[in-house]
């Protein structure tokens, strides 16, 4: 977590970042969370020695909020009450929708996600490393 803003941020800067110290990565609606988050190769993930216990740890620890959105019968899908806007930085990356179409993306692509039902994969060998902007939206009904 880089940085958040309030619902109706001011300026001049007031010296608080508002991602510190929430219990929550996900933005309130109105708010913004920026964030940088480095996904492993798939293949990290399926070796003989990858801990899943600690991994889930690691999330709950450092993805509070948004850990809990994971689906376990279908790992990785998760869907947040957010508009967000993904630039891949370095790596190649494969996001996974809802309806199992998945679309590759290489660095500089950038793709924005509204609300949807996803997951993102990296079956390349190196890391991936996005940024993501989330802004904190009302889910509607319809």
């Amino acid at each position: 977590m880089l940085w958040g803003t309030a619902p109706k941020p001011s300026v001049p800067w007031d010296g608080g970042n508002v991602a510190e110290g929430r219990n929550s990565v996900l933005p309130d609606v109105g708010e913004t969370r920026l964030m940088k988050v480095t996904f492993p190769p798939d293949s990290v993930m399926m070796s003989s020695d990858f801990d899943p216990a600690a991994a889930g740890a690691e999330y709950m620890s450092r993805l509070p909020g948004l850990a809990e959105r994971f689906e376990p019968e279908s790992p990785g899908m998760h869907t947040t009450d957010s508009v967000d806007y993904g630039i891949l930085l370095e790596g190649e990356i494969s996001l996974e929708l809802d309806d199992g179409e998945t679309v590759a993306l290489k660095a500089g692509d950038v793709v924005v996600q509204n609300g949807t039902r996803h997951a993102w994969r990296n079956p390349g060998t190196k890391p991936a490393t996005l940024i993501f902007v989330l802004i904190g939206a009302r889910r509607s009904n319809a």
